[in-house]
Formats: structure tokens, C-alpha cells, sequence
């Protein structure tokens, strides 16, 4: 196996490491335009250093990938230099911050052969395979409608200016409120939807600032958005992101049979139970219990807690070296990033709008993870 070489080395550049490691996959080297946070990020992790985005080009191997973990507003100029470089690219959420961008990207990336991906990729772990394998073999029956919740607590009032990366990188807040939590954060259930049922067909959907002042960050985005995603080939769904409800991160698939569900999103080990639907008298009722479904074969390596999430962020660079090496299609392509962008923007832009937004990019379901068939 190859390995990566990351731009950027702020908050989240620790949470890879730390999943690098633990996934055995090597690190190359390392940049980013601060020079003190680099040869903090460098020193700490033994990694390389490399003091130009140049050097970086050069230095990366054709059979290896760049992680892009730039401030956001960053992502389509990295994300482009490393194509045009001829290199392979996994950027964090979301590719692109305007469409255009991101079908520049897209067509770039065909033009040159190149594999194109962007986070999160929790859609290959444990519990998102788990639950996509649960719909798959029917254990609800069909599947007649989703809830998916993505509300983290009123975060301006947490203590954000505290909160600081394995290394002391400071948590970006002012990035997170301009960027906002529905282009951070709607991601990491619209990749396991779009995994299990593929294209979404149309979006209905509306977004506001509910708290008019975060921290006094100015030009702040949306703080919260609700969504009806209606797929090509799969159940209606409600999509909710803010940073304002009580923490609610529940996923639940509403079949003929019963309900499956997860509570926690960001835990790659978290439960995926079954509630049988039942009545008793004249009462009808989900088992409160539920019945947790489990694979039969080992999964992928584990990452300890960290903050809010126990996830191996190492899986989506592990998919995209393996389909490098064994000459296939990665699981997480170029046409999955671009309507996962899509969907996103749709969302985070609805304002006040009511009706429903046609998308214009496609992508099939996903292929399970070996492991997980």
C-alpha cells in the first residue's frame, strides 16, 4: 500500500492520524501555510515536513492520495492544484463551497483518470454497513420512511474557544458558524443515504439562522435546516442539521415490519437494533428493547473516543488506496461526491423556499464493503 500526504494540519488533520495509525496506512509528509501549527503537527507525529504546496506535488507518489484538510473556503483551489498536478484527492467536506466548483472538479478529474473523493466516509464503517445491510436483507421489511437527525446542542454557548486538537490545534469555530452545520455536518447521513438508495431525485427543503449572534462571527450561515429527500429508487426521508436542538443524532428507518434505528452517528461501533412492531390489546407498538444486528465477519480497525466521535477517519483513504492498487472503482467516486455536494448545497441554501429542487447529478448505490455482504 501507498500512502498520503496531508495539506493542512489543523483541528481534524490530528483526528486522521490518529486513525492513520491506527489503520497502518503511511503518512508521506505534511503542510500547511502555518508554520508553527506545521512543525507542531510534524514534531508531534514524526511526520515529514514540507514547506511549499509545490514540494508536496512533487514529492507524492502517482499510486498514493493528497488528503485536502483545508479550511473549507480552501478546498476547490487545493483540490484543484492536486489534479492538475496529476494527483489522486480526498478532501474534506464539502468539495466544493459553489457548485461550479465542484463540476469543475468533477470533469477534471475524468479528464485525467484521477479519483476524486470527499468526506465523510463513515458510509464504510461498521454501522453504516451494518444498517444498509439490515435494509438490504429486509429484516424491517420495505422501508417506507426515514427520520435522520443531525442537531448537536446550542453550540455558541458550549465552550468552543476552549476546545483544542491533540496537538493544540484551536477548534475552528469561526469556519464551523461560516460555513455552517448543515454543509459540516448533513454529510455524514447523506452519505449512508445515498449509499443504500442511490440517486435523490428532488429536494424539499428550508434553512435559517436561528441565533442571530454566534460568538460575533460575522456572515455566519444557516444554523439550522430541515430537508424532504425524495429518492429515484428509495424510501422519503426527513433530513434535520442544526447547532440550536439538544443533541440528537438518532437514525431511523420506518419499514412494513418494524423500525431500525441508531442513536449515534458518529460512533462507527454504535448498535443498529431492529423494534419489532406489535400489538397488545388495542394498542400497536415498537419493542422497546429492539434486537441489536450484528455482521457475522470482523469489520475494520477501531478508533478510541476523541471529543464527540469514535471515528476511524482512515476509511475513506484506505478505500481509495485499495482501488488504486487493485485496479477497480472506488466506493466513494468522483459522481458520489459530486451529488453528495449537490444534495448538501440544496439544502443549505433553501432559505425559506417550499418547493421542491430537481437535482441534476446522479449516483447508484454503493457497493457493500466485503465484509459487510
Amino acid at each position: 500500500m501507498s500512502g498520503v500526504t496531508i495539506i493542512g494540519c489543523g483541528f481534524v488533520a490530528d483526528l486522521y492520524m490518529r486513525s492513520l495509525q491506527v489503520s497502518g496506512i503511511p503518512v508521506l509528509g505534511a503542510y500547511d501555510l502555518n508554520t508553527n501549527r506545521l512543525a507542531a503537527f510534524c514534531h508531534h507525529w514524526g511526520v515529514a515536513r514540507c514547506d511549499t504546496l509545490e514540494a508536496v506535488l512533487q514529492a507524492q507518489p502517482r499510486d498514493g492520495v493528497v488528503l485536502n484538510l483545508t479550511n473549507p473556503s480552501a478546498h476547490y483551489d487545493v483540490n484543484k492544484a492536486c489534479l492538475l498536478a496529476g494527483h489522486h484527492v480526498y478532501s474534506e467536506k464539502p468539495l466544493a463551497l459553489e457548485m461550479s466548483h465542484a463540476r469543475e472538479l468533477h470533469r477534471l478529474a475524468a479528464e485525467k483518470s484521477l479519483l476524486l473523493a470527499s468526506a465523510p466516509c463513515s458510509v464504510l464503517g461498521e454501522a453504516a454497513q451494518t444498517l444498509a445491510k439490515a435494509v438490504r436483507d429486509g429484516v424491517a421489511g420495505t422501508p417506507r420512511l426515514i427520520y435522520a437527525e443531525l442537531d448537536d446542542g446550542f453550540i455558541p454557548q458550549a465552550p468552543v474557544r476552549e476546545w483544542r486538537s491533540e496537538t493544540g490545534a484551536p477548534w475552528p469555530y469561526e469556519d464551523e458558524f461560516q460555513v455552517g452545520c448543515t454543509l459540516e455536518h448533513a454529510g455524514y447521513y447523506l452519505t449512508w443515504l445515498i449509499g443504500m438508495f442511490g440517486t435523490v431525485k428532488s429536494v424539499t427543503a428550508a434553512s435559517a439562522s436561528v441565533i442571530p449572534d454566534k460568538l460575533g462571527v460575522q456572515g455566519a450561515a444557516p444554523d439550522f435546516s430541515v430537508a424532504t429527500l425524495f429518492f429515484e429508487n428509495g424510501p422519503v426521508t426527513r433530513l434535520t442539521c442544526s447547532i440550536a436542538a439538544p443533541h440528537d443524532h438518532r437514525i431511523r428507518v420506518i419499514g412494513d415490519a418494524g423500525v431500525l434505528a441508531l442513536q449515534k452517528a458518529w460512533d462507527n461501533g454504535a448498535a443498529v437494533r431492529f423494534h419489532r412492531r406489535m400489538r397488545i390489546r388495542r394498542r400497536l407498538l415498537e419493542s422497546p428493547l429492539g434486537r441489536r444486528i450484528k455482521l457475522r465477519r470482523p469489520t475494520h480497525p477501531k478508533v478510541g473516543r476523541w471529543g464527540a466521535a469514535s471515528m476511524n477517519f482512515a476509511l475513506g483513504p484506505a478505500e481509495m488506496l485499495a482501488a488504486i492498487a487493485e485496479k477497480r472503482p472506488c466506493r466513494l467516486s468522483s459522481d458520489f461526491a459530486l451529488h453528495l455536494n449537490e444534495v448538501t448545497l440544496a439544502v443549505q441554501n433553501a432559505g425559506a423556499t417550499t418547493g421542491a429542487q430537481e437535482m441534476t447529478t446522479r449516483c447508484p448505490p454503493m457497493e457493500p464493503m466485503p465484509w459487510a455482504t
